[in-house]
């Protein structure tokens, strides 16, 4: 619309012949200036494709860009170069369905009711729970917007059809209901055991190692001619158990999915997994399309048996910085510096609105995010945007915590702290005692924030 304005304007001026340009010099930076308007409103009209890639259960220090040396993740690591690195990422939950939910919502998962299991756990049991579209949500905001959608891989946030992808948005899912699934066998991760791979709404039997599955479908999707800007939402299973590489067998239905595993095998589903993200990247290459193209990569929750919490304390399912704290950067070719590391703390739902932001979509009014655009600090426009953060478990751990710039107050089973994360980023040093004023106003005003959020349901 500015664009069209001032090209309005402009030809206004030439046909009044009131333009001059080289005959006097006063004039000169008005055009200037004009030209870099309009060349700068029609490269910002051009809204970017979207591609938000999610793992499951990575440990912090699981990337070498994040201090892994066991073994290297090459592909990532280019993609974490060429963008902007945050050191200071949250996931909204310890636990992957309300994080997922944040996501979509771009509020906290305790403001709605599928946000309240951690996680939920299957079709019969939790089958009253599940996104649907009396909740807006990123997927149906965007293609509101004019964007062409897409998920593959892990859903996780209802089993029931009007709780489907499809349903919630999605033009094309390729992935799996449940919270994880063999990678070979692709049978869920519920009680059941029953197959979990689908292709929209259809149950399909492909076969294929699963991390592999997704990043195939995820950069075929890519190379299809698109007439629309696309939002491609890629929700990898790894590096979630059950613990199998290329190559392994099924797990048979007797074994626990938890079982098993070593460390060998966790560094070669990694592997899988980098070179998957390579393939993807490569697909944008192909299509010339990485120019165009924001590209946001995160994970759900703090690792688990066999991942690198990179020194950070306890793990998935705590509210301790092992349990919330994710790798995560972001790349945009033209609009993002590469190379640079930010210290600014976010949560997973400021991703939601910083992908409607780009994306020129609304929130709904009646459901205002939580979430940030975190276009100043992606840009380098801003160093820093103050930060208050909220989490609550119930029902597995029943923890609370509350980030306030380097500050985090934080109650579980055990008793209540008081950490500087400026200088205790491995939560040794409580401070409640030495800092009473401080710990008592941060408690205060979670119990206000908790006010304002729903009732946990025990399990």
């Amino acid at each position: 619309m500015m664009y069209n304005l001032l090209q309005k304007w402009f030809h206004k001026q030439k046909r009044k012949k009131k333009m001059i340009i080289q005959t006097e010099n006063k004039y000169c930076w008005h055009w200037i200036l004009l030209c870099f308007l309009i060349a700068h409103s029609k490269g910002f009209s051009q809204r970017p494709n979207i591609i938000y890639i999610m793992t499951d259960d990575m440990g912090y220090g699981d990337l070498s860009c994040y201090g892994q040396k066991k073994f290297r993740t090459p592909h990532l690591d280019k993609l974490a170069s060429e963008g902007i690195r945050f050191v200071n990422a949250y996931s909204a939950a310890p636990v992957c369905t309300p994080t997922r939910t944040a996501l979509m919502t771009g509020r906290y998962p305790a403001k709605t009711p599928v946000g309240l299991l951690e996680p939920l756990r299957g079709p019969i049991i939790d089958s009253a729970y599940g996104l649907d579209k009396s909740i807006p949500n990123l997927a149906l905001m965007l293609k509101e917007g004019g964007y062409a959608t897409a998920l593959v891989g892990k859903w996780h946030l209802g089993f029931m059809p009007h709780q489907s992808p499809r349903q919630n948005g999605f033009d094309y899912f390729y992935g799996i209901l449940s919270g994880g699934a063999d990678y070979i066998s692709h049978k869920g991760s519920n009680r059941m055991k029953a197959h979990d791979l689908y292709e929209n709404e259809n149950m399909v039997y492909h076969e294929g190692y699963l991390t592999e599955l997704i990043s195939s479908r995820s950069a075929a999707y890519i190379l299809q001619k698109h007439d629309k800007p696309f939002f491609l939402n890629i929700n990898f299973t790894a590096p979630h158990w059950p613990w199998q590489a290329p190559g392994d067998p099924a797990y048979p239905d007797s074994m626990d999915f938890t079982a098993g595993g070593s460390p060998e095998t966790y560094a070669l589903m990694m592997k899988s997994l980098d070179e998957g993200i390579g393939k993807i990247m490569a697909a944008l290459e192909e299509a010339h399309l990485t120019d165009h193209t924001l590209v946001i990569f995160t994970n759900d929750n703090g690792g688990e048996k066999y991942s690198d919490q990179g020194g950070l304390t306890h793990s998935k399912m705590t509210l301790w910085e092992g349990g919330i704290s994710v790798p995560a950067f972001v790349r945009w070719p033209g609009k993002i510096k590469g190379g640079t590391t930010t210290q600014q703390a976010v949560i997973t739902m400021d991703w939601t609105a910083t992908m409607l932001r780009a994306g020129g979509a609304k929130p709904h009014p009646d459901f205002p995010l939580d979430g940030i655009d975190l276009m100043p600090i992606l840009s380098g426009y801003r160093k820093n945007i103050d930060r208050t953060l909220y989490w609550r478990t119930f029902q597995r751990t029943q923890q609370k915590a509350m980030r306030q710039g380097k500050w985090k107050y934080l109650q579980d089973e055990k008793g209540a702290y008081l950490f500087d994360l400026s200088t205790d980023r491995t939560e040794k040093n409580n401070l409640c005692d030495k800092e009473k004023r401080r710990f008592q106003k941060m408690k205060e005003q979670y119990v206000r924030w908790e006010k304002t959020v729903l009732k946990p349901i025990p399990l």
